[in-house]
C-alpha cells in the first residue's frame, strides 16, 4: 500500500509542473498584463477631477514609471528566471502575494473560503440526503410511475443551468419582478453581530437559501441516477436470488445485502464530490448573488491579470484534485477488500 501512495504522489509532482508550465506558457503571450493595467489605471487617475468636464489634458506615464512597474512586478527578469522563481516558491508552499490587492495570496484564499464552504457543504449534504433515498426508491419501483415522474423531475432539474435558474430565482423571490423574500447579496445581513445566537441563525439561513438551491438541483439527476442503477446492478445478482430462495424478506435482502454493495460507487465517490461542491460552479452562482468566494475571486484575478492569485489558486486546486483523487482511489480499496493496489497500479 505505501509502494503505491509513494508512486501517486510522485506522479503528482510531473502533473503539477505540467499544469503550471502550460499556464505560465500561455500568461506570457497575453496582451493587457499587469503592468499595462496598472498603466491604464495611473491614465485613469490622472485623467479624473479637475477642468469643467472632470478631465485634465495631461495622460502621460513616462517611461521611468514603466520600468518601475515592471520592476516591481517581477517583469525586469528574464521569462525562465521567473519561471525558475516561480517554482521555487510553490514548493516552499509560498503563493506569493496579489498585485493589486496588497495581500498575500494566501490570506486572500483564506478570507475567501467561508463562502466557497458554505455553498459547498450544503450543496453536497443536500444532494446526498436527497439523492440517495430517491434513488433508492427509484431502484425499488423500476418502471413504475413514480420512476418515471421522478425521473422527468430530475433530469429536467440537471437540463436547466445553475445560473439560469439562479436568474429565475432572483425575478420570482429576490424582489426581481414578483416577492422580496430573500436578500440579493453576502451571507449575513450588516446587523449580523448584533442578532442573537438563534437571530444569527435564521439570518444565515434566509441569505444561503436561494444560492444553495440553485446549486443543488442540477447535481440531483446524477447522484439520484447512479444511485438507482447501483442498486438495479446489485439486485440482479446471484447472491440476491439465493437470499430470496432462503425465505429472507424483501426488506432483509435490500438492507443488509443489497444496501452495502450498491453504495460502494458513491462512496468511493464521496472526497471528490465533496471537494467538487466547493469549487464546481462557484463562479457563476458567488456572482449572480454576490458572494465574495473563490470563484469570484479566480474570476476577477483573470480579468486583472493579477498573475501571483491565478497561479496560486490554479497550483491549489489542481493539488487538491491530485489528492482527492488519491484519497478516492484509497477509499475504493478500503471498502471493498476484492481490490488490491497491485490491480489498481496497472
Amino acid at each position: 500500500m505505501w509502494s503505491y501512495i509513494l508512486k501517486r504522489i510522485l506522479l503528482m509532482i510531473p502533473t503539477l509542473i505540467g499544469v503550471l508550465t502550460l499556464t505560465f506558457v500561455v500568461i506570457q503571450f497575453v496582451p493587457g498584463g499587469p503592468v499595462e493595467q496598472a498603466v491604464h489605471d495611473l491614465r485613469r487617475g490622472q485623467t479624473e477631477g479637475g477642468g469643467g468636464f472632470g478631465l485634465r489634458t495631461h495622460t502621460g506615464v513616462d517611461a521611468q514609471q514603466v520600468e518601475q512597474l515592471k520592476k516591481l512586478y517581477g517583469f525586469d527578469k528574464p521569462p525562465l528566471e521567473r519561471y525558475v522563481l516561480m517554482l521555487g516558491k510553490f514548493a516552499r508552499f509560498d503563493l506569493g502575494e496579489s498585485y493589486f490587492r496588497h495581500q498575500s495570496v494566501w490570506s486572500l484564499i483564506v478570507s475567501k473560503l467561508p463562502v466557497s464552504i458554505s455553498i459547498g457543504l450544503w450543496t453536497f449534504f443536500i444532494t446526498y440526503l436527497i439523492s440517495v433515498p430517491l434513488g433508492i426508491a427509484k431502484a425499488v419501483r423500476n418502471g413504475s410511475k413514480f420512476d418515471v415522474a421522478t425521473s422527468l423531475v430530475v433530469l429536467v432539474g440537471f437540463a436547466i443551468p445553475g445560473f439560469v435558474l439562479g436568474v429565475l430565482l432572483l425575478v420570482l423571490f429576490g424582489g426581481g419582478t414578483f416577492w422580496q423574500l430573500f436578500p440579493l447579496r453576502n451571507l449575513t445581513s450588516d446587523n449580523w453581530a448584533t442578532l442573537s445566537l438563534g437571530g444569527k441563525i435564521l439570518d444565515y439561513l434566509w441569505h444561503i437559501t436561494l444560492p444553495v438551491v440553485a446549486s443543488v438541483v442540477g447535481s440531483f439527476a446524477i447522484v439520484t441516477m447512479l444511485t438507482k442503477n447501483a442498486f438495479l446492478d446489485e439486485i440482479r445478482k446471484q447472491y440476491v436470488l439465493t437470499a430470496r430462495a432462503k425465505g429472507l424478506s424483501e426488506r432483509r435482502v435490500l438492507w443488509k445485502h443489497v444496501f452495502r454493495n450498491a453504495l460502494l460507487p458513491l462512496i468511493v465517490g464521496f472526497p471528490a464530490a465533496f471537494i467538487g461542491a466547493f469549487f464546481t460552479g462557484s463562479l457563476l452562482i458567488e456572482t449572480l448573488f454576490s458572494l465574495d468566494g473563490l470563484g469570484l475571486l479566480s474570476y476577477e484575478s483573470v480579468v486583472r491579470r493579477d498573475y501571483p492569485v491565478v497561479l496560486g489558486t490554479l497550483y491549489l486546486f489542481t493539488l487538491i484534485g491530485l489528492a482527492t483523487k488519491l484519497i478516492s482511489d484509497l477509499c475504493y480499496v478500503w471498502v471493498d477488500p476484492r481490490i488490491q493496489f497491485e490491480q489498481l497500479e496497472r
